[in-house]
C-alpha cells in the first residue's frame, strides 16, 4: 500500500476505502446481534474503520481535505440509497423468487435514512474537526487527540441516530443505553486498534507528497 506511494496517490487510496466501508456499513447494519445483552448494529464492527481513516485523513492532510472526503462518502452512499430503492421499485420477471428478500435487505424507512445521514455528518465532521484542533493544542499527544475526537464524533453519531431514528419505539432507557452502548463500543474499538492508526499515520507523514 505504501511501497511507491506518495501523499498524493495515497489520499486517493483512503478516499476509496472511507466510501466503501461507508456504503458496506449502511448495508450491513439493518441487522442486530447480542454483545453482552446489550443490542447493537452489525455496523458496528465496520464504522471505526471509517474514523480510523478519518482520524488518518484530518491529521495528514488537514480538515479540509478530510472535510471533502466525508462530503463524497456522503453523496456516494446517496446514490447507493436511490439505487436500491429503483431497483426495488422496478418490477422483477416471475421467476426472480427473492424480491421480498431483497427489499428487506436492501430497503429502508425514510425515517432511518434521515437518521443515518444528518449522523454521519454531523459526527465525521465534528471528529476531522476537533482532530485538527487539538493537534494545535496538543501535537505530540496523538493517542488523545484519536480517542478523543472519535468518543466526541461517534457519541454525537450515535446520539443523533438513536433519537431520530429510534425515538417514540422504546422506552427513552432503552435509547440512552443504546446511545452509551454504540459510543463506547466503538471508542474501545479504536483504542484497540490505536496501534494500527498510528502505524498508518506515521508512514504517510514520511511520504513524500
Amino acid at each position: 500500500m505504501f511501497e511507491n506511494s506518495t501523499k498524493t496517490s495515497l489520499y486517493a487510496t483512503l478516499t476509496g476505502v472511507f466510501t466503501a466501508c461507508l456504503i458496506i456499513s449502511n448495508i450491513i447494519a439493518g441487522k442486530t446481534f447480542d454483545f453482552f445483552s446489550l443490542t447493537l448494529p452489525c455496523g458496528v464492527m465496520i464504522f471505526p474503520v471509517i474514523y480510523i481513516v478519518n482520524d488518518v485523513l484530518a491529521e495528514c492532510y488537514g480538515y479540509e481535505k478530510a472535510r471533502k472526503v466525508i462530503l463524497l462518502g456522503f453523496f456516494m452512499n446517496l446514490i447507493a440509497v436511490i439505487c436500491y430503492n429503483v431497483t426495488i421499485l422496478l418490477p422483477a420477471p416471475v421467476f426472480f423468487e427473492n424480491s421480498e428478500a431483497f427489499s428487506v435487505v436492501l430497503g429502508s424507512t425514510l425515517r432511518l435514512l434521515v437518521a443515518s445521514f444528518i449522523a454521519y455528518l454531523a459526527g465525521s465532521l465534528v471528529n476531522a474537526k476537533l482532530m485538527v484542533y487539538l493537534k494545535k493544542w496538543r501535537d505530540d499527544k496523538l493517542f488523545f487527540r484519536c480517542i478523543l475526537s472519535t468518543l466526541f464524533g461517534e457519541g454525537l453519531d450515535a446520539l443523533i441516530f438513536i433519537l431520530i431514528g429510534f425515538m417514540g419505539t422504546m422506552p427513552i432507557e432503552a435509547l440512552l443505553v443504546m446511545i452509551v452502548a454504540q459510543a463506547l463500543f466503538k471508542t474501545i474499538y479504536e483504542i484497540i486498534v490505536y496501534p494500527l492508526t498510528r502505524l498508518v499515520i506515521g508512514k504517510v507523514k514520511a511520504l513524500p507528497n
